[in-house]
């Protein structure tokens, strides 16, 4: 009996936790509230807002691109000038930029009331304009629902418009096209108006050198009393080998009656005197030949004359070539040489297909489960740090 009461008297010890056995885990209800917090709630709002609040949106799309005519003027054809208007690269880069501007802005909400249309859902506080905002806050909406798309390769420029109403769409889409063909004019214009100033200059000027030209000319001839020197040398030369025709005949005529008279024959006295005369005007043929007039010599006078010659023929080319020019920048200016071109005119919607509520609220969870999963790992590794 005793041996029992010892026994039961011994306390007993706790078994050792066998190896490899892990601890009772603990439970964590706070990973799930926030998720649910995070993630769901936030998820269930947007979808909640994207198919209950959210204004429908509708979209009207335009495509156009810059055309240029190459048609040639009679000008052209008829004396082989050379178009004078440049070329029509650069303007679709221009249109890129001027679409989504502030003046592109102003003009289609001068034009169509943009505020009053951004605005008309009364219960969207995230997709309608706020129609107090300013014209910059307006410019930053616009960028928003107006999509432009550049094919620098081929030039041709596509533009999507949303708005809350099928109609507002196309009309904005029409305004934009109307805007865009009133600045295409306005650049032709002013390439024209620049293309016919510089031709008109240039006619100017080409009219004030063959003036000079002329008046040069005029000017040689009054002084040097000679209105042709290439035409008065030949008849100088002409008129000096008739004289010295004649004096070879009359020298030829002298010897003969030497030889068939006796000396001091009254005949061969008349023969030498007629060589004398002859011999006398060559002198004087062929002085006149070393002087122009004012004592210049033939050969200044002569290549005086051939440089103004020169120049005026030259002021004569010039004055023609300018005076074409001038014609053909008067003919281009009177055409339409650069237009607007629209290979999809304004669409109008007949269903909705903004805002993509699916992929929105699909993005929405996809941000919101990794910025929820980031956080949790982050925490983690924070606390397995301590």
């Amino acid at each position: 009996m005793a041996l029992s009461e010892d026994a039961t008297s011994v306390p007993r010890i706790a078994p050792l936790p066998q190896p490899g056995a892990s601890p009772r885990r603990r439970k964590r209800p706070w990973i799930w509230l926030s998720f649910l917090m995070c993630v769901l709630a936030p998820i269930g709002v947007a979808a909640w807002y994207l198919f209950e609040v959210a204004a429908d949106q509708f979209a009207s799309t335009v495509g156009f691109s810059v055309r240029t005519e190459e048609v040639a003027s009679p000008i052209e054809l008829f004396g082989g000038i050379a178009d004078v208007t440049g070329g029509g690269g650069g303007e679709s880069d221009i249109l890129y930029k001027f679409i989504q501007s502030q003046e592109m802005v102003a003009a289609v909400d001068a034009q169509l009331g943009l505020r009053a249309l951004y605005a008309r859902p009364e219960f969207d506080p995230v997709f309608a304009y706020d129609p107090t905002g300013t014209i910059e806050d307006l410019v930053d909406y616009w960028r928003f629902m107006v999509r432009v798309t550049y094919d620098s390769s081929t030039e041709l420029i596509e533009v999507r418009t949303l708005a809350f109403d099928p109609q507002d769409a196309r009309a904005i889409t029409r305004a934009i096209f109307e805007e865009c063909a009133r600045l295409v004019q306005d650049l032709s214009a002013i390439a024209q108006e620049d293309t016919i100033a510089f031709a008109k200059a240039e006619l100017d000027r080409s009219v004030e050198r063959l003036k000079r030209a002329r008046e040069a000319m005029t000017g040689f001839r009054s002084r040097t009393q000679i209105v042709d020197p290439t035409a008065d040398l030949q008849g100088q030369m002409g008129l000096l080998s008739t004289l010295e025709q004649q004096l070879a005949e009359a020298l030829i005529a002298a010897d003969m009656l030497r030889e068939g008279t006796r000396a001091g024959d009254p005949r061969i006295t008349q023969a030498d005197l007629r060589i004398q005369v002859i011999e006398a005007r060559i002198q004087d043929e062929r002085g006149k030949l070393g002087r122009g007039g004012e004592g210049d010599d033939y050969a200044t006078v002569l290549s005086e004359f051939e440089r103004l010659a020169v120049d005026r023929e030259f002021a004569e080319q010039a004055y023609t070539a300018a005076l074409a020019a001038y014609d053909q920048a008067l003919a281009e200016a009177r055409r339409k040489s650069r237009y607007l071109a629209a290979y999809i005119k304004p669409t109008l919607a007949e269903a909705s297909e903004f805002p993509q509520k699916e992929m929105l609220l699909a993005l929405v969870a996809f941000f919101l489960l990794s910025l929820w999963g980031i956080a949790v790992l982050i925490y983690y590794s924070i606390r397995d740090r301590r």
